[in-house]
């Protein structure tokens, strides 16, 4: 048993934001029949256990409740409900100019989107500023940005095992929507299934909580009881044990300082212009063996001056090895890369055409931006 690091993306497609609610005893508002029991002594025999007094909230119960109230009432407002052609998502306020920042995928190949405020009315028109599909972020600009409210961006450096996370978006279509979890662990590295808008993203330093990440919370807000946006909610991990479905109470974010980083480099030059990861320099793909296993990376091409060429990478080549760790797949390659820092030295260990195994050193160069 155990869970793949492969997660799910939590778009919304678009037709099943409508969810029917059903009660038990009927769908009135008046209470269902009780039935009439015949009425039987109450005094009690000797030895006979009594019902305890049910214990009343104590002060530090009021006290969460208060604050878990407080940080509702202050970041919610900051949080859109994201319309595609093909589905819905959300977003987080950044700026009062109307920059709001969200997942890729979310907006898949659109160019166009309606924004809605959680406080409803009529949605307003916005427009790609640019995507990072290799990041799955992506900054959005709302035509009209009369009202907005803009979260308040933590250090997601900062965080802490243990720290209560609200998660806040628009799961189901349910607009302005928490749930509340803990974060469950820190630098988590995660990879996608790819599809439209995401390329298949590796996330390196993920934040996993244990916050309910549901389809629709895709670029929301995972926030502290401080009221400090501190990630944005991306994707859900995949159990192998449900036939791939939604592992409960395993969600994934992208710290907040990666996301601000990213959404500045987009607002100021309209592109991300430094993804501040490493890479080989190459574009492959997953090798499968005789026996029908992945069993590499197969290279395809070697881009001109990177790492790859000036260690003698080249197309044909099939990359089995990272610094002694092995390698069957691309995901494999681009989660190991996750930790590496533009300019380390890496040993590759390559399977030449001819059958030959040799390792070279890579100086790692920049991850393109798309």
């Amino acid at each position: 048993m155990g869970m793949t690091p492969i997660g799910l993306r939590v778009l919304l497609p678009m037709g099943a934001s409508a969810i029917a609610l059903m009660l038990s005893g009927g769908c009135g508002t008046s209470a269902p029949p009780v039935a009439t029991l015949p009425a039987r002594a109450t005094t009690p025999h000797a030895g006979a256990a009594t019902t305890p007094s049910p214990t009343a909230p104590t002060d530090s119960a009021f006290a969460l409740q208060a604050a878990y109230e407080s940080v509702i009432h202050r970041v919610l407002p900051s949080i859109v409900q994201i319309t595609t052609s093909n589905g819905l998502g959300s977003g987080i306020v950044y700026d009062t100019a109307g920059h709001v920042i969200t997942n890729a995928h979310v907006l898949g190949e659109s160019r166009t989107f309606q924004v809605t405020l959680p406080s409803g009315g009529k949605s307003r028109q916005a427009k790609l500023v640019a995507a990072h599909p290799l990041g799955d972020l992506a900054v959005i600009k709302v035509d009209n940005p009369a009202g907005l409210s803009p979260g308040k961006f933590g250090d997601s450096s900062k965080a802490k095992v243990g720290q209560i996370v609200l998660a806040m978006g628009n799961p189901l279509g349910l607009s302005g929507s928490v749930t509340n979890g803990i974060i469950s662990a820190l630098d988590r590295t995660v990879t996608e299934p790819p599809g439209r808008g995401s390329a298949g993203a590796t996330i390196p330093n993920a934040i996993q909580t244990s916050a309910d990440i549901n389809p629709g919370n895709s670029g929301g807000a995972l926030v502290t009881l401080n009221g400090e946006v501190i990630g944005i909610p991306t994707l859900a991990a995949a159990d192998p044990q449900l036939g791939r479905g939604t592992a409960p109470g395993i969600g994934f974010a992208i710290p907040s300082n990666t996301a601000t980083d990213i959404a500045n480099q987009i607002i100021k030059e309209g592109k991300v212009t430094n993804t501040r990861r490493a890479a080989l320099g190459i574009t492959g793909q997953t090798i499968v063996g005789t026996d029908g296993t992945p069993a590499g990376v197969g290279v395809a091409k070697v881009n001109p001056g990177s790492g790859a060429e000036k260690a003698g990478i080249h197309p044909g080549d099939v990359i089995v090895g990272v610094n002694g760790a092995k390698i069957t797949s691309l995901t494999d390659l681009s989660e190991k890369l996750a930790a590496y820092k533009i300019g380390d030295q890496a040993k590759i260990t390559v399977l030449r055409p001819d059958g030959k195994k040799t390792t070279v050193d890579v100086t790692l160069s920049e991850l393109p931006s798309d």
